[in-house]
């Protein structure tokens, strides 16, 4: 007996819930008490549909990857505010990671800023220029 493949959106609802409480999509999916769940790659395979339930269910699927990385930056805090000077590492090592996914899942929000900056504001922010002299 192999695992289910229709969708529903029961199933739908589990899964974005779930992501959206910071867990990952592999986990989810090879939950064995959630047996009824699919495998992640079918999940994959839904998002990649084009029929009107595919771009419902990645509408909903990218919302709850948002608010996962709001949930992850929550939990690099709480990891912060419990660290103590024995254990500092494992939680620098947690919060570097939590914040690399944070940035991937919401790059707007929690990506790096980048600024490229050149001359006055009517310039362009980097400016090439060439020049060609004939001898």
């Amino acid at each position: 007996m192999g695992r289910p493949s229709d969708f529903t959106p029961e199933t739908a609802n589990e899964i974005c819930e779930r992501l959206s409480k910071g867990e990952s999509l592999r986990a989810i999916c090879s939950d064995q008490q959630a047996g009824w769940l699919p495998s992640d790659t079918t999940v994959h395979r839904w998002l990649a549909g084009s029929e009107d339930w595919n771009i419902a269910f990645r509408e909903q699927y990218a919302h709850a990857r948002t608010v996962q990385a709001d949930t992850k930056f929550e939990q690099a805090w709480e990891i912060a505010e419990a660290a103590t000077v024995e254990d500092v590492q494992v939680a620098r090592l947690k919060i570097d990671t939590i914040k690399w996914q944070a940035s991937k899942l919401a790059p707007k929000k929690y990506g790096e800023k980048v600024a490229h900056v050149g001359g006055d504001e009517g310039d362009a922010p980097i400016k090439t220029a060439l020049t060609v002299t004939f001898v």
